[in-house]
């Protein structure tokens, strides 16, 4: 019932989240602060203290890294297949890269701390910097390729060696794997600003939903949300079980391979020619439907 309970107070701070933009509260303006709220400051201070006291030897595996690659490739190849015959290059690229590409930071890494205990925090971190570091340039390929699009990739490679939630991740496993003391009031301090994460980025998620009656395609929808938040995770079940990694592994593993697509896909179809408004239907449809996924899928990986 408390699992049930914090999902259910998930789902709330979207619609809350949803409500304050439709009431004209949270502008673009007001959302893109609380965003930077998220993205400079909760994210990497829930990062930090999740892995300042651990070793990165003790996290970074090769079946961690190997079974997160083969989930993702494998989820992609599979959405490849499902979705090339769509009715337009920009509909069918947008729903190719949304079947694949989680939502770790505003959404899976927050959850996993709030539910489960320090080790799977750690490991949960160090599965969103591989998996970023690989989705994103995928996904921007996808995009760019099926839609004809001029993708900068190196700018945006450039801009993940600036983008802040890395930078704690590493900063943090350089300080654990050195035995570098850090005071307890840093510690503190910095722990109550990443409780801050979850919130901020539910509000911020749910600001940034959009649907238009028009843009509605079930079955197209259905099958992203087939693929992504139920496909995915099965998948990545069987392959971290056949890898028979430790239980902390395969928790923060299944778990945020099972979040709800990206909200920054969006972004990237609207930048690369991609169906936008079928793009803001896929965040929302799969974002609510997760609610209800990750309450099963937590409570089976419990």
């Amino acid at each position: 019932m408390e699992l049930l309970g914090r999902l259910l107070a998930l789902l709330a701070l979207l619609l809350v989240g949803t409500g304050l933009r439709a009431g004209g509260v949270l502008d673009r303006r007001r959302t893109a602060g609380l965003n930077a709220v998220a993205y400079y400051v909760a994210l990497p201070a829930l990062i930090f203290v999740s892995t300042y006291d651990q070793n990165v030897a003790d996290l970074l595996s090769p079946a961690l890294v190997g079974g997160l690659l083969v989930v993702l490739f494998a989820t992609a190849g599979l959405s490849w297949l499902v979705h090339r015959n769509g009715t337009t290059s920009a509909r069918s690229s947008v729903a190719m890269v949304q079947s694949y590409h989680s939502n770790l930071g505003y959404l899976g890494l927050p959850l996993v701390a709030a539910t489960f205990d320090a080790r799977v925090t750690a490991i949960a971190s160090v599965v969103l910097g591989v998996v970023t570091l690989t989705q994103l340039p995928l996904t921007i390929v996808v995009l760019s390729t099926l839609n004809g699009a001029d993708a900068a990739l190196g700018d945006e490679l450039r801009g993940l060696a600036r983008n802040p939630v890395l930078a704690a991740l590493v900063v943090g496993l350089a300080v654990g794997s050195t035995g570098v003391s850090i005071p307890a009031a840093i510690a503190t301090g910095l722990d109550a600003l990443g409780a801050l994460a979850l919130p901020v980025a539910l509000l911020c998620v749910g600001a940034s939903l959009q649907i238009q009656a028009s843009t509605i395609d079930v079955g197209a929808v259905s099958t992203v949300v087939g693929l992504k938040i139920v496909g995915m995770p099965i998948l990545a079940w069987l392959v971290f079980s056949a890898l028979a990694v430790d239980s902390a592994t395969f928790t923060a593993s299944v778990v945020m391979l099972g979040t709800p697509t990206a909200v920054s896909t969006y972004v990237f179809a609207a930048k690369l020619g991609g169906d936008r408004e079928f793009a803001s239907l896929n965040v929302f449809a799969t974002t609510l439907v997760s609610i209800a996924t990750l309450f099963v899928l937590i409570t089976l990986v419990s």
